[in-house]
């Protein structure tokens, strides 16, 4: 067995594991078991991260085996620069999400674990899937445990919300499938997607396939005007659910646009692009100005990753490296920064069970610690310089002022916006004189919460220090799928 194939069996075994135990009552059991799963699946893809070679654009760590020979599909697997980051972020995550819910989650603890390594173990699946059917078994599958996860330990409302995630995602991915059949019949019988990266097609076809593609991956992402299932799912989901949701799943939208939209349609991709850019530029503008009207703390966080997700496919579609690497850095320093946010709100909300922006004030006094830490996280989530969201956000405007100066202007704005409604959400919260009883009840963070926060904050300033180790991973595999994406396919 393969690195990959630990990195994605190791939780599920362990989920697995947790749930079986579970039923004999062993709650802290499984907490201690549940940690250990996430800690080894953690351990088992450093040898990825530390064996990947960079300045090839070729799949590297790849594991193939017969899985339905009739068909032609494949247990295939593989890693190249646009995906080797999210099988470690993904289990890094699942780390973090494990151990903030050790005593916030008493209860069925064994299912939430379970259902947290199991969906870990998934969503690493998709991100190392060289096979159309397997990816989209991945693709698919995650959806319950993250249904379940929302509808169970949710809030009032947990129900809509998890209805209406499944519902959004589920029909967007039915045409998905409908596109793979269509792939797999036109490359005469091959679930291969570097074969389908390779074939020809007419412009009606890749513009179906594209629209098909878009239909899944925009919902996924989610482009506005598609994103409206977001801030409901994540008011009502629990704080490990958010975090994993904003972290690690609104990527598998943006990682579908980058291994199937353009390398297998490429010019439908250029006719498109401006759709795309509009989407991308009203959901950085629009989005950002909706996030600043918010009183929920965390529908303002959800609204705020819609806008920098837009980054992320603004990046994409400009068809420059710099845009490209830049929407992938996005992605990954989404990836820590979104689940500080919500981990942070999660930490507010055990204590004073409110996410009111109106119900606190003055947290500063009471909690300085975590509030310095809220402090880190809110500034990554402006992008300020020396933090992981300054990275990704830089890059992509500098692409879309070389692109087209209006295009940068606006995608610009996001920088201002992000900083207004992030900071006028921190000095609500945070600052002033203590704003009521429950904030003077206030006690600051533990150990536990403590190793939470310096595990996120060491790795978002890691990042914003020293982004070279992450970019140096991507460069080949970003030029190679632009020379790629530059070549016609029309026949």
């Amino acid at each position: 067995m393969g690195w990959l194939s630990l990195a994605i069996w190791t939780p599920i075994a362990f989920g697995a594991l947790s749930l079986l135990l579970g039923r004999q009552g062993q709650q802290n059991l499984v907490r201690w078991l549940a940690l250990a799963g996430s800690l080894i699946a953690f351990l088992v893809t450093l040898p990825v991260v530390f064996g990947f070679r960079t300045g090839t654009a070729a799949m590297q760590f790849v594991e193939r085996h017969d899985w339905v020979e009739r068909f032609n599909i494949h247990y295939h697997l593989g890693v190249d620069g646009l995906s080797m980051w999210f099988v470690p972020l993904t289990a890094f995550i699942t780390v973090i999400v494990v151990i903030a819910a050790w005593e916030v989650i008493t209860d069925r603890v064994h299912q939430y674990m379970g259902a947290f390594l199991i969906l870990s173990g998934l969503m690493i699946g998709v991100f190392s899937s060289l096979d159309g059917i397997l990816f989209y078994v991945f693709f698919e599958a995650t959806l319950i445990p993250m249904y379940l996860i929302i509808g169970i330990w949710g809030g009032p409302n947990k129900i809509y919300a998890a209805f209406k995630f499944f519902l959004y995602t589920l029909l967007g991915s039915l045409l998905t499938l409908v596109a793979l059949i269509y792939l797999y019949i036109a490359s005469g019988g091959s679930f291969d997607i570097a074969t389908w990266h390779k074939l020809p097609l007419s412009m009606t076809a890749q513009t179906l396939i594209f629209f098909a593609f878009l239909a899944a991956f925009a919902v996924k992402v989610p482009m506005w005007p598609v994103h409206t299932w977001l801030p409901d799912v994540h008011v009502e989901a629990p704080t490990g659910g958010s975090a994993v949701l904003a972290a690690i799943m609104l990527k598998l939208g943006a990682y579908g646009f980058l291994r199937f939209s353009l390398p297998i349609a490429p010019d439908a991709a250029h006719k498109w692009a401006w759709l795309l850019i509009t989407f991308s530029i009203i959901a950085v503008v629009y989005v950002g100005l909706v996030a600043m009207v918010q009183k929920d703390m965390k529908k303002l966080v959800a609204y705020s990753s819609v806008a920098h997700m837009g980054f992320v496919t603004l990046g994409f579609f400009i068809f420059n490296d710099l845009g490209m690497a830049g929407g992938i850095v996005q992605m990954i320093a989404h990836g820590f920064v979104s689940a500080a946010m919500f981990l942070s709100i999660g930490v507010l909300y055990d204590r004073v069970h409110s996410r009111d922006i109106s119900a606190y004030g003055g947290v500063v006094n009471k909690m300085p610690r975590f509030a310095a830490f809220a402090l880190l996280f809110a500034m990554a989530n402006c992008g300020l310089p020396g933090t992981a969201g300054f990275v990704g956000e830089w890059m992509v405007i500098l692409a879309a002022v070389k692109f087209n100066f209006w295009i940068g202007l606006l995608s610009a704005t996001a920088l201002i916006l992000g900083a207004a409604y992030t900071l006028w959400m921190y000095k609500r919260v945070y600052l002033g004189p203590v704003g009521n009883h429950h904030v003077e009840e206030l006690s600051d963070i533990g150990a536990r919460e403590f190793l939470i926060m310096a595990l996120l904050a060491i790795a978002t300033l890691y990042m914003g220090l020293y982004p070279k180790p992450f970019t140096d991973v991507m460069d080949a595999s970003v030029q190679n799928l632009l020379q790629h994406v530059a070549q016609s396919k029309l026949r």
